[in-house]
C-alpha cells in the first residue's frame, strides 16, 4: 500500500511538472494577446475575453500531457491496483482543473473540453499505454 500511495504522488509531482513545462513554453509559441495580463490570478481572469481559441491549445495539452504522463509513471512505481492508481492521479489533476475554472474561467467549450477530455480520459490512456487490464 505504502508504494502505491508514493507511485501517485510521484505520478502527480512528474504530472505537475510536465503541466508546467508546457504552460511555461506556451506563451513563447503562441503569445497572448495584445492588452492581456498573465502574471497572475485576477489579470488572467479580466484578460480571458482577449483570448482566441489558438491561446487554449497550451492549457489543453499542459492539462492531458501532465495527466497522462503523470499516470504512466504512477502505473510504473505501483505494485497493484495499477488502474486506481493511474485512475486517482486523473482525479488530482480534474481537481485541480476544477479549481482553475473556478479561479480563471474561460470560454464553456473549453471548460467543456478540458474538464471533459484532458484528466481521467487521459490517466485512464496511460493506464492503458502501459498495458494494465481493467481488472
Amino acid at each position: 500500500m505504502t508504494r502505491n500511495i508514493l507511485a501517485i504522488v510521484i505520478g502527480v509531482v512528474i504530472g505537475a511538472v510536465v503541466n508546467m513545462g508546457l504552460v511555461n513554453v506556451g506563451p513563447s509559441v503562441i503569445p497572448p494577446p495584445g492588452g492581456a495580463d498573465v502574471t497572475d490570478m485576477e489579470t488572467l481572469k479580466a484578460s480571458m475575453k482577449l483570448f482566441e481559441p489558438k491561446h487554449f491549445i497550451f492549457p489543453f495539452l499542459a492539462h492531458a500531457l501532465g495527466t497522462l504522463v503523470g499516470a504512466i509513471v504512477a502505473v510504473k512505481i505501483a505494485v497493484s491496483n495499477k488502474l486506481a492508481c493511474a485512475l486517482l492521479v486523473g482525479l488530482v489533476f480534474l481537481t485541480g482543473g476544477i479549481t482553475m475554472v473556478y479561479l480563471v474561467g474561460g470560454p464553456m467549450w473549453f471548460i467543456v473540453a478540458d474538464l471533459v477530455v484532458a484528466y481521467i480520459p487521459m490517466a485512464y490512456l496511460g493506464a492503458k499505454i502501459t498495458g494494465v487490464k481493467n481488472s
